[in-house]
């Protein structure tokens, strides 16, 4: 794993040339709730645009596409339900 400042981090981040995964210890991830979090699935059309942009982020961040939607809708959820 590399280390590097946060200041740096941040940059890094900002800049979205590198991904700052190659800086996390992810041998201690953990899924909150795993118990608890039954799946379901979910069919939903969206625009061309919004594809696009969700496939941007994605590749930006080296993540899937249904990746990308799962935290966006739960940061608003999380947003929503803290009001």
């Amino acid at each position: 794993m590399k280390t590097r400042k946060a200041a740096e981090l941040d940059r890094i981040f900002d800049d979205g040339n590198e991904s700052i995964l190659d800086y996390a210890d992810m041998s201690t991830l953990r899924k909150p709730n795993k118990e608890k979090d039954e799946q379901r699935s979910l069919s939903l059309q969206v625009p061309e645009w919004l594809v696009e942009v969700l496939d941007r982020e994605a590749a930006r961040v080296g993540i899937s596409r249904q990746a990308v939607i799962k935290v966006w809708l739960t940061e608003r959820a999380d947003r929503m339900r803290a009001v």
